[in-house]
């Protein structure tokens, strides 16, 4: 049984390594030019930046909202057979995920137009994600089999995983129509490298006493899984071309799609700031290197019937192997080359901010524009404290969380943000961001849930973002 159990870890564990995505740490802190990223809208107050290619952005999040490693695998005295029964079989539930996302800028730039009042930005980046979901009745049928589970269906839906790599070329254009409203918007062109996805499975197994023999198993299927990308990259790791492959297929080489982003920041007050953000509009369509694999069909069978003294006449004849082929017959697992197309995981964003303190800047005092000085800064309090929500549409509906932030200004050469999330992944997430300014170099490094680093294999979710940049503020 041990050897069965660790095949179901390996491969809940291998078959999925993405999508958390959240990024509330650099939400709305404006100090770091990759902010406006993730809201096109943000107050931009610099003229020009632009990031060390492979060094301005890098990021990985992962987390799990059923059980860690530490769970699994702690020399507590408890037997592991005991622990999977009890933490993974008996604790989990469908809605549970194993999650993360990694993301690496390759180009990022942005600088203000003739018009001082509208900022361009332009760049690259390289993105790798996937997520899935707990396949409950798939774990109980594999290590209890169905001997003892008369009656029940076993719900072939819980399979639900998707995963991608892909290069997204990004330009957006960011405009403050008054000193109260800044509006911004991304359009975004999408390079699928692979794609792989299992979302919409069907049907169920369930056996019961039979008729002509002890048992009846009936199957009904409809289950697809589709993949676009995956045989080259297969090729690629054959051949010692894998580099190359993952290029060429990065820089249009490979499926493409289109998409949008679309933010704003509206200040009430100096003192009291709204954002919102809606990311990724978008979709893919997969017609490159094209693979999908069928499982349709509903069949009842009460497995070999042998009927004696004939059988005893025909010695050589195959019994199970006629028993499957019509199965296969009946529900055929096929494959086909159709093409497809896949939606991008749309995200909101919105914050509320309240300001207070001495301001480290003061804008111009008059209604000639939010840039009517030679300097471009613009007025930034000390203090700031807010809340900020964040959803994301996932294969099992929409995903949430909460975070509450507190922002502390040092001059104009360093700011601090902290955070306390909610989310599925931990009731405990505090995080804690750091952004330098020396000078023209911008430094910032930004780090999740930091009281799981007391101990890493208990921790369900972790998260680190840095990167470097070069800004400018014109002449002063």
């Amino acid at each position: 049984m041990r050897i069965s159990l660790l095949f179901l870890i390996t491969l809940f564990g291998v078959s999925i390594c993405g999508y958390a995505q959240n990024k509330q740490l650099l939400y709305d802190f404006t100090e770091i030019p990759q902010s406006i990223n993730i809201n096109p809208g943000a107050e931009i107050d610099y003229q020009w930046f632009a990031g060390v290619p492979a060094l301005s952005g890098v990021s990985f999040q992962a987390g799990s909202s059923g059980v860690s490693a530490y769970d699994l695998f702690a020399n507590d005295g408890l037997d592991f057979n005991v622990k999977v029964r009890e933490r993974l079989l008996n604790g989990m539930s469908t809605r549970d995920e194993l999650s993360g996302t990694y993301q690496l800028e390759l180009f990022n730039i942005g600088f203000r137009g003739k018009d001082q009042n509208i900022f361009y930005s332009m760049g690259i980046y390289h993105e790798g994600d996937a997520i899935g979901y707990w396949f409950q009745d798939y774990a109980l049928l594999a290590i209890d089999g169905n001997a003892d589970q008369l009656n029940r269906r076993f719900d072939l839906g819980d399979l639900k995983t998707r995963g991608e790599m892909m290069n997204v070329f990004h330009f957006g254009i960011n405009k403050s129509i008054d000193r109260k409203l800044t509006l911004g918007v991304r359009a975004k062109v999408y390079s699928s490298i692979f794609d792989f996805n299992s979302t919409n499975n069907k049907g169920f197994f369930v056996t019961r006493p039979g008729s002509n023999n002890t048992f009846s198993s009936t199957l009904n299927a409809d289950m697809r899984w589709r993949t676009s990308g995956i045989n080259e990259i297969k090729r690629a790791l054959d051949d010692g071309t894998l580099g190359n492959t993952i290029f060429k297929r990065g820089f249009f080489g490979g499926n493409l799609g289109v998409g949008i982003d679309l933010g704003f920041t509206y200040k009430f007050s100096n003192q009291t700031v709204l954002t919102g953000s809606l990311l990724d509009l978008g979709l893919i369509y997969h017609a490159n290197d094209v693979e999908n694999y069928t499982l349709v069909g509903d069949v009842t069978t009460e497995g070999v019937e042998v009927i004696l003294p004939d059988a005893l006449v025909n010695s050589n004849e195959d019994f199970w192997q006629n028993l499957v082929d019509d199965i296969e017959e009946i529900v055929p697992f096929e494959n086909n080359f159709n093409s497809y197309i896949t939606f991008r995981p749309t995200k909101l964003n919105a914050s509320i901010r309240h300001n207070w303190g001495e301001p480290t800047l003061r804008a111009a005092n008059c209604d000639c524009g939010p840039y009517a000085t030679s300097s471009n800064r613009v007025e930034k309090f000390v203090n700031g404290v807010g809340a900020q929500l964040y959803m994301i549409n996932r294969p099992r509906g929409p995903q949430t969380a909460l975070t509450a932030f507190y922002m502390r200004r040092f001059g104009n050469f360093m700011a601090v943000k902290t955070t306390y999330t909610i989310d599925k992944f931990s009731y405990s997430n505090i995080g804690l961001g750091l952004n330098l300014q020396a000078g023209p170099v911008n430094l910032y490094l930004l780090a999740d849930n930091l009281l799981a680093y007391r101990n890493i294999a208990n921790t369900r979710y972790t998260s680190f973002q840095l990167g470097l940049n070069i800004i400018s503020w014109g002449k002063n």
